[in-house]
Order: C-alpha cells, then sequence, then structure tokens
C-alpha cells in the first residue's frame, strides 16, 4: 500500500462510488470533503487550465497548483487573463483560493502525502519525470498526450503503473468520445470488412517547424523558472520563440505535428485495428533538421497483424494546408476521387479515411457524419449493439466541448477500481507507435523495428533517440 494514501481513505474513496457504479458522478458539492478525490495540478496554463478546471467540475478537490511560470502574470501565458469586474485579472488561483502554489513538481508531490492524484499537463519533456515521481509516490496520474518524449519512456510508464497499481490515463480525449467509441464498434463489427490500409491527416503545425538555428537569447522574464522549465532536457538559453507554445517544434522539448496530433487522430484506427507495434517505419519530409521537426512529413507505419489478423499499412500526413486552392502534401486523390467533388470536401471534414476489402470510412473523432463508400454500408449503423462502455459527456472532441467525459472517466476510474480505457496499458504502447515515427524523421531513413528490445535493427545510432540522456539531476530510471 503506498505510504501516501492510508488504506482507510483509500478504501473510502472506493467505497462511495460502489453505490453510483457505471459513470455516474455527483457534483462536487454534494459530497462530505473527506470522500473527493485530492487533486495536485501540474502546468495549470494553458491547456492545464483546462484539466484543472474539467476535473475540479468533474467533483475532485484541487489542493494543489503547480508551474514554473506565475499564473498571476499573464504576460508568461499564451493568452490573457480575463478581466475581473471589480478590477484586475482572474487567474486559476481566484478559481482555487486554497491551493498551494508551487513552481516545481518534486517539491509538490514529496512534500502533500495527502495528494491522491496528479494532472500532468506540462511540455512533452515534463510528462515522463512528472508522471513516474507521482506513480511512485502512489498517486494516480492523467497525463496529456503523449504520455511521454522517447519511446522507452513510454514503455517505462506503462510498467511502472502496473507495478503500482494507480489509475492512470493519457489525455487523448476524444477516446472518452462516443464518436471514437462507435467508430472503434463498427470497424470491429466487420462494416467496411478487413481493413488494409489507414491513411491520417492533420494541418498542423500551426507553430514554427524545420528551424535551422536556436533563437537568441533573451532576458528571463519575472515570474518564469526557466531553471526548471528547461527541467531534464538540454539547456537552452531563454526566448518567446520556444516558451510558452512553440516548444512543440523543437525535439528537445516536443514531438512536433506527429506527437501533437498523432495521438488524437490515430487512436481509433489503432485501437480498432489491435495495431501493436509496427515491423517497420519509412518517412518523407520536408524541412527537418537536428534541432527541429519538418515542416511536413509522411510517416508509414507497417503491422503485420491486427484485430483481422492481417497486416495494415497506416500512413500518417502532416502540413496538409491548402495553398493557392491546392492541398499540399495530401493523401493520394484515388482515396476520394468519385466520392467527394473536391479535396476541400475530404480534408476540411475528416482527418482520416480506412480502407477496407467492402470499401471505405471517411472518420472525424469530433463528429458522426461519417461517409461510407459504397453508401449502403452504413445501412446497418443503428443496428450494431454497443459493446463498449460509454462515457457521460464523452460526446465529442474539441475546444470547450469534452463535456467532462475523460476527467469523469479517470476519476471514476480512481473511486471504482475500474481501469479508464485510455490507461497507459493502452496509451503506453500507442505512445511508443507514435513516437517511434519521429526516431524515424530524425535519422531519415526506413526503421526495422524489434519492439521486444526497442531497438532498430537496421540503425544502432537510434538508441540515444529511444531512450534519451538527462541533464544532470534529472536522472530516472
Amino acid at each position: 500500500m503506498p505510504k501516501s494514501i492510508s488504506p482507510t481513505r483509500r478504501d473510502f474513496i472506493k467505497a462511495s462510488a460502489v453505490a453510483t457504479l457505471g459513470f455516474t458522478i455527483l457534483p462536487g458539492t454534494a459530497r462530505g470533503a473527506n470522500s473527493r478525490i485530492q487533486l495536485g495540478c501540474i502546468g495549470v496554463n494553458g491547456k492545464g487550465r483546462q484539466d484543472t478546471l474539467s476535473c475540479a467540475e468533474a467533483g475532485a478537490a484541487v489542493v494543489a497548483l503547480c508551474d514554473v511560470a506565475d499564473p498571476r502574470r499573464s504576460d508568461l501565458g499564451r493568452r490573457k487573463n480575463k478581466k475581473k469586474a471589480g478590477g484586475g485579472e482572474e487567474t486559476i488561483l481566484d478559481q482555487f483560493p486554497g491551493a498551494k502554489l508551487f513552481t516545481d513538481y518534486r517539491e509538490m508531490i514529496a512534500t502533500m502525502p495527502g495528494i491522491d492524484a496528479v494532472t500532468v499537463s506540462t511540455p512533452d519533456h515534463h510528462h515522463f519525470h512528472a508522471s513516474l515521481l507521482a506513480m511512485r509516490k502512489g498517486k494516480h496520474v492523467y497525463c496529456q498526450k503523449p504520455i511521454a518524449h522517447s519511446v522507452w519512456e513510454a514503455r517505462r510508464l506503462a510498467q511502472v503503473a502496473a507495478e503500482t497499481k494507480v489509475q492512470t490515463q493519457m489525455g487523448n480525449q476524444a477516446h472518452a468520445g462516443e464518436p471514437i467509441r462507435r467508430g472503434v464498434e463498427l470497424i470491429r463489427a466487420g462494416v467496411i470488412g478487413r481493413v488494409t490500409e489507414v491513411h491520417a491527416w492533420t494541418d498542423r503545425p500551426i507553430w514554427p517547424q524545420g528551424v535551422a538555428a536556436w533563437p537568441a537569447a533573451e532576458p528571463v522574464p519575472a515570474g518564469l523558472d526557466w531553471e526548471q522549465w528547461i527541467g531534464p532536457a538540454p539547456f537552452r538559453a531563454y526566448s518567446r520563440a520556444i516558451a510558452p507554445f512553440n516548444w512543440r517544434g523543437f525535439w528537445d522539448f516536443g514531438a512536433g505535428a506527429l506527437g501533437d496530433m498523432g495521438c488524437h487522430i490515430m487512436d481509433m484506427p489503432c485501437w480498432a485495428l489491435d495495431l501493436a507495434a509496427p515491423s517497420s517505419v519509412e518517412t518523407w519530409q520536408e524541412g527537418g533538421t537536428a534541432i527541429s521537426a519538418p515542416q511536413r512529413s509522411t510517416v508509414t507505419y507497417r503491422f503485420p497483424t491486427s484485430f483481422f489478423g492481417s497486416p495494415v499499412t497506416l500512413a500518417w500526413y502532416d502540413g496538409v494546408v491548402a495553398k493557392e486552392g491546392v492541398y499540399q502534401h495530401a493523401p493520394p486523390a484515388a482515396l476520394w476521387e468519385g466520392i467527394f467533388p473536391t479535396p476541400a470536401h475530404v480534408f476540411r471534414r475528416f482527418d482520416l479515411v480506412l480502407v477496407g476489402e467492402k470499401g471505405r470510412m471517411f472518420f472525424n473523432r469530433s463528429r458522426q457524419d461519417w461517409v461510407f463508400a459504397p453508401a449502403s454500408l452504413g445501412e446497418a449503423f443503428a443496428a450494431l449493439p454497443k459493446t463498449l462502455p460509454r462515457v457521460p459527456g464523452g460526446t465529442t472532441e474539441g475546444p470547450g466541448a469534452d463535456g467532462g467525459g475523460p476527467y469523469v472517466e479517470w476519476l471514476n476510474a480512481i473511486r471504482t477500481g475500474t481501469p479508464a480505457l485510455s490507461n497507459f496499458a493502452a496509451s503506453g504502447p500507442f505512445s511508443e507507435t507514435v513516437l517511434l515515427g519521429n526516431v524515424a524523421l530524425r535519422l531519415g531513413k526506413r526503421l526495422e523495428w524489434d519492439a521486444k528490445n526497442l531497438a532498430v535493427k537496421n540503425a544502432p545510432e537510434a538508441a540515444p533517440l529511444i531512450r534519451r540522456a538527462y541533464r544532470k539531476g534529472w536522472d530516472l530510471a
């Protein structure tokens, strides 16, 4: 039994949910303080603000806030704080005035044993450290996608989650939504038959990539702990061109467009088809550098088997944007010609197509007006039974549209012991697959993958990309 949560308290939290098994959530104000999950939030600006507020809305008691940028300083974030009616700015601290504020999550985890769980909404290069330290203290973890910065880290987090038996979830929110869960049911029911190909795309990056040199150093703003922001990564001088948002394009800190959106868009087909580790990965790219992800790329994964017992090829395209009416670097037109009048009808409305022996399914995780070709394939839609559990509020995905679904699912997992479906046992291997694409992009060669040993058979030089080194004082295993 982890020392940070006594048997009495852990049993009380679980017992308080037994009477409402499934996914019934009472408002936080309707429960006694002792039954509420005590939450520490790591990263509370940007996406972290939404994660914090959504967990509170789902019933958690937010008792600690941690961020390297002072939440009271709106100039340190991407967005300005709202103005208060009586003057001044409204910050996350106003919503949780009793929460203790930290800049170092290591201190928060070590000094607040009463915390039951944490959210991790930091830049990617901190995901592993924050999640691992929390799990080793017996704390449940909700971590934004991808759950790690390197392939080895994703594997290790799944192992530690199993060892510590905490409840985990990756923040690919649409996994809890109706569109993806219904899509999984349809594909597994054979709506388009045995699937052989998947093509998935995004218009990202919407931040600079293909950067050739590190930006010039700037003075570190007051209220920002830059040393802690760098954390386990190699030290780089502060620049507004890196933080608070553009870090995604730098290999030291982010995972590029693939890491940002792959865990969302590739989720449904990888889940539905039970795609484990690929046997090989090959890439095409434009504009990639040693320090920055490419401006556009294609990553092609080949899986030796699938839910249907046969191989599947999954092609990922990023940088799919229209220029003078023509979509740059788009999937082959043969996929949609004769079905849609223009490419805009495809790339604005959907983000992937699955190709099966009976036909095709054009899918979007945020909606359910999918298109089947031939159209007759969709006639069995309503007749198929629901076989996956549903989450209240998990109807869609998008800004302000979560409805609390993924947060409700995770908090219920803590209460009942029934894992959320995007727990680290599932999202760890999925993150490995996504991140392996970045290894291929950085090496610029086809990879033959040995998943069991976390090694590239034909490229031993990939080792430091699979398991990165950490800055002095940040070593973890």
